[in-house]
């Protein structure tokens, strides 16, 4: 299994630092509103890479982080009158509603930025006892030319940063002993959450956060590293920096990073008023829909959503949901015992469309050339079975397709939709599970209508429902 490296900038045999297992860690997403689809790029096509390592053997330890204190959540709280605590859990329960329906898999662990804090004091007093960091006023900042590897992942020349940024030297920014140092710990401004610490009460500063929960959940040195492109720099720089003055190792292995995503052919901006949230789009399409259109290019390829391009994901997932559905009714009817001999030899072609796919994703994680190989066993899927096929071969048929989607996310077995009578008999159920105060089987119907699109509404004429 090749890995495209952005560091080196060339694939490399990937080769875990411990036989059997992987450490990951992707970048999460700042929780003050809906996420975008910007954001659901990389959680879907991540979480595809480990889908396949797991395929492949591997036990992966998946951590990915929520950051859930920044100017922006702060910025939202005093806007509504709440707490930043409470515009973060609300966005982090809508986060994970979006990647539900995206059929991403929770991670092996979540953290959140502010369960961390001691974690982060730590690691800056390491900094500042090494020498790497300096307290200025209650403000802590990292000596990134003390660090002789800075600039090793995006390729940038210290020099060079430095000449082209001296709108740095602004007000405030005079402390620094560099103008490209940057903040590890930042005193508390009015009506800001902040927490204790030796230099002052404050908070964290964003680059610090991943280094401290990646070191926590996953050791101090881990496999692989992910994230957007335009975390390459400054964040995934000066986590590196941080991490290996700290730790006196190499942070991580392989650094992954997926392109952009533009909309019409445009970058995705409110000022330009094409910026999608992951819940707008589900109210137009089933999010595998999405999640089809994200796996349809390379994750290193930038990508341009448009409604043309989504109409086409739509109708491609319906082609595969067909032909599994179709396979599925053949089964029904067909004989059962052992496949023919004809059958078995069309059976054996199977491992030829595995041997594509795998090897699509072999390479990089080729999500483009793997949905290809999925499609051309759909193909041979339609071609050869029928009303005289037995039950063993339209089985196998129908497994192939149903396990090589289920590596991609893509779910492509559609929901069986409810009758009419079946929702009333369970609401009927529920009800008498009310009345007889039953509350715990209450609440399971109502998640079990739920997980089948059917949302309830408790009114005072009686319950309502809806299909969602």
């Amino acid at each position: 299994m090749k890995i495209f490296n952005t560091e080196t900038k060339r694939k490399e045999e990937f080769v875990p630092l411990e036989p059997g297992k992987v450490r990951m860690y992707v970048c999460g997403p700042t929780v003050y509103n809906f996420i975008h689809i910007g954001n659901a790029r990389p959680m879907i096509v991540f979480d595809t890479a480990r889908r396949y390592m797991e395929y492949k053997g591997y036990e992966v330890n998946y951590v990915s982080n929520f950051t859930d204190v920044d100017d922006k959540i702060i910025a939202k709280a005093i806007e509504e009158g709440v707490s930043a605590q409470e515009i973060s859990e609300r966005y982090i329960a809508e986060c994970k509603k979006d990647m539900e329906g995206m059929n991403v898999k929770p991670a092996t662990t979540h953290p959140l930025a502010t369960q961390e804090i001691d974690g982060m004091i730590d690691m800056i007093q390491t900094l500042i006892d090494k020498g790497y960091a300096y307290n200025v006023d209650g403000t802590v900042y990292f000596r990134t030319r003390k660090f002789k590897d800075y600039g090793k992942l995006s390729h940038k020349n210290l020099d060079d940063l430095r000449a082209g940024n001296r709108s740095l030297l602004v007000t405030g920014e005079d402390q620094k002993e560099d103008p490209l140092d940057f903040v590890l710990w930042k005193p508390k401004k009015e009506g800001e959450p902040s927490w204790p610490s030796p230099w002052s009460d404050g908070r964290p500063g964003w680059h610090i956060e991943c280094s401290v929960m990646s070191k926590k959940y996953l050791g101090e040195q881990i496999d692989i590293h992910a994230g957007g492109e335009d975390l390459i720099f400054p964040h995934h720089e000066n986590e590196i920096a941080q991490s290996e003055c700290c730790n006196g190792k190499i942070f991580s292995k392989y650094w992954m990073h997926n392109a952009f995503l533009n909309i019409d052919n445009r970058k995705m901006s409110k000022s330009l008023g094409n910026f999608f949230t992951v819940r707008e789009i589900s109210e137009k399409y089933d999010l595998q829909v999405l999640r089809f259109f994200m796996l349809s290019a390379h994750y290193r390829s930038p990508l341009n959503f448009s409604a043309e391009l989504m109409e086409s994901s739509k109708n491609a997932l319906e082609r595969i949901r067909n032909a599994v559905s179709n396979l599925e009714f053949l089964a029904k009817s067909a004989a059962d015992g052992e496949m023919t001999a004809a059958e078995q030899e069309k059976a054996a072609e199977l491992e030829t469309y595995r041997q594509k796919f795998e090897e699509a994703m072999d390479d990089d994680f080729n999500t483009a050339d793997a949905i290809a190989a999925i499609f051309e066993l759909v193909k041979f899927a339609n071609s050869n079975a029928d009303g005289e096929s037995t039950k063993a071969f339209v089985e196998s048929l129908c497994g192939e397709i149903l396990r090589l989607c289920d590596v991609m996310g893509i779910i492509a077995k559609e929901k069986e939709e409810l009758l009419d009578t079946e929702i009333e008999r369970l609401i009927e159920e529920r009800q008498a599970a009310r009345k007889a105060k039953n509350f715990a089987r209450a609440d399971e119907i109502r998640s079990e209508l739920l997980e089948k699109g059917i949302t309830l509404l408790d009114t005072r004429e009686g319950v309502k429902w809806k299909r969602a």
